[in-house]
Formats: C-alpha cells, structure tokens, sequence
C-alpha cells in the first residue's frame, strides 16, 4: 500500500472513531452504570432505605432507627441495586448518623437483598 493511501486509511479511522465516541456519549450514560435517583423521598424509595436499616439491624444486632433517605443512586443489572445514603439514630443518640447501604431488588419475586451497609465516617 502506497504512504499516501496508508494516511487516507488512518485519518479515515480516526474520524471514525471519533464518530462513534461522540454518537455514544450523546445517547447518555452506559448501561450498567449508577444514575442518581430523581426523587429519593419517593415511597418505594423509602421502604427500601428502610428495609437496610432493618435487615442491618437484624444481621449486626443493633437497634439503628431510620430517619430519612439523604441521596441515592440506581443501577439496572439482572434486577436494581440500589445505593442509598440514609440518616438513621442510634438507639437514644441525638444525632443521626449518616450509613451507605447497596440494596438489590428483584422484580419477579418480588425480592429485596441487603449487599453492604456501613456507616460513612465524616
């Protein structure tokens, strides 16, 4: 192949490439990837942040109260994880602390599991 050829080649995959990056990027985030959860207040929301605290409390034999859902995102996979930031009060302390749980929920049965729940250290 001649240098002049090889160098329309190149250029052309490059443009290419660059093509394809921006086409991806532009239809959003990449499946399998958290997004942020519009509206962490809403029921279903919430009685998942509540189902952590119980499950955690269950499992680390602690007495954790939930008080609220602070942030959270979601992940579609197989089912939804869901990792929320939630304020919960440890048995008659003042101040909520704040814990990050992963909760995996499953549609068909209706399924929820507590992956992970540890408290974020300020």
């Amino acid at each position: 192949m001649a240098p002049k050829s090889l160098h329309i080649l190149l250029a052309s995959l490059s443009l290419l490439a660059v093509a394809l990056s921006v086409s991806a990027a532009s239809r959003g985030p990449i499946l399998g990837g958290w997004r942020p959860i519009a509206n962490f207040n809403a029921p279903e929301i919430v009685e998942i942040a509540k189902f952590a605290v119980a499950e955690h409390n269950k499992q680390a034999h602690t007495s954790l109260v939930f008080v609220s859902v602070v942030k959270g995102e979601s992940q579609v996979v197989a089912g939804i994880n869901y990792r929320l930031q939630i304020f919960a009060k440890d048995g008659g302390a003042a101040s909520p602390k704040t814990y990050s749980a992963v909760v995996y929920s499953r549609a068909a049965p209706k399924t929820l599991e507590l992956t992970s729940f540890e408290q974020i250290k300020a």
